[in-house]
């Protein structure tokens, strides 16, 4: 699939051609769409919920982007003795069909996210982890083995695991980099076996934490399951 086009200028800059953005928007949720049906859903799924937060992020902010914009009179009520403004807006700019734009393009948005997240769910509970051997105390490193069952193989990784502090929050990442594949007949070793012959090859890492997945889903390796099982590592490595 093709670089999506769902960027933010496609919502915020809006001038005379809103109806062929809604045309735009239409067509890349339904390739994004197409993908999932296929089992696809890094980085599409990713994609769009950062986009839907940012979209929402947007439409909250709008009141008080125009509350930045000058304003004239438009009516006076000498009755009630009320005066209305418009906002004037710079050129080029309609925050209004902008609004309208994002407004309208969420619930589709929302639609597609929840296509892929329930893929999501699904792989990952059909996606089970387990530690081999004694699990370390200092965790921040080690391997662990994911099948790719489209290949018939099992593909082997090493993980670090860097956190990040702020004064608010605390921000975990996960950095991986791919060892080597073991095809068909070794990829039948015992998890114990295949991280000793790890420890003899590597030798950085004298006990390392070691995490082994299992699965009988055939989905795409790089699109689905990878990213799955990295996101299932963390949290298995902050639960143990």
């Amino acid at each position: 699939m093709t670089e999506s086009q769902l960027t933010l200028n496609l919502f915020t800059k809006v001038r005379d051609d809103y109806e062929k953005r809604q045309y735009i928007i239409l067509a890349e949720l339904k390739k994004i769409s197409s993908e999932f049906q296929y089992y696809k859903i890094y980085p599409h799924l990713s994609m769009l919920v950062e986009l839907r937060r940012t979209l929402m992020d947007i439409i909250n902010r709008l009141s008080d982007l125009r509350n930045k914009f000058p304003k004239r009179i438009s009516k006076i009520d000498w009755v009630n003795r009320t005066i209305e403004h418009e906002v004037v807006f710079v050129d080029g700019t309609d925050l209004s069909a902008v609004e309208n734009l994002i407004n309208w393009a969420l619930p589709n948005i929302e639609k597609v996210i929840h296509e892929g997240a329930a893929i999501h769910e699904y792989v990952e509970k059909e996606l089970s982890v387990e530690h081999v051997g004694i699990l370390p105390n200092y965790r921040d490193e080690g391997y662990f083995f994911v099948p790719d069952n489209q290949e018939q193989k099992l593909n082997l990784f090493r993980f670090e695991l860097s956190i990040f502090k702020s004064s608010e929050d605390e921000f975990r990442s996960l950095k991986t980099r791919f060892l080597k594949a073991l095809k068909q007949g070794r990829a039948h070793l015992s998890p114990s076996s295949i991280k000793l012959e790890l420890i003899r090859e590597e030798k950085e890492l004298p006990n390392p934490a070691t995490f082994a997945f299992d699965t009988n889903l055939d989905f795409p390796f790089d699109q689905t399951i990878l990213p799955v099982a990295k996101r299932k590592l963390m949290q298995a490595i902050a639960e143990y």
